[in-house]
């Protein structure tokens, strides 16, 4: 597996963590304005997504 494929994943698992925390401390009462977690995370899947589909097909062109 590639180091883009590999970690599509990943990002999304830190991303889903950082949000449920961030949630539950707001939750909590602790007054910090919220971040926007999810679109910054969207926003790194989608360029892990088209760099993963860059390297896939620049690489089986070289062939």
């Amino acid at each position: 597996m590639c180091m883009f494929c590999a970690a599509v994943p990943m990002a999304g698992a830190l991303g889903a963590k950082l949000n449920a925390d961030q949630k539950r401390k707001t939750a909590e009462g602790e007054a910090k304005p919220e971040k926007p977690i999810a679109a910054i995370t969207g926003g790194v899947i989608v360029l892990l997504v088209a760099g993963s589909v860059v390297y896939h097909t620049t690489m089986y062109a070289q062939s």
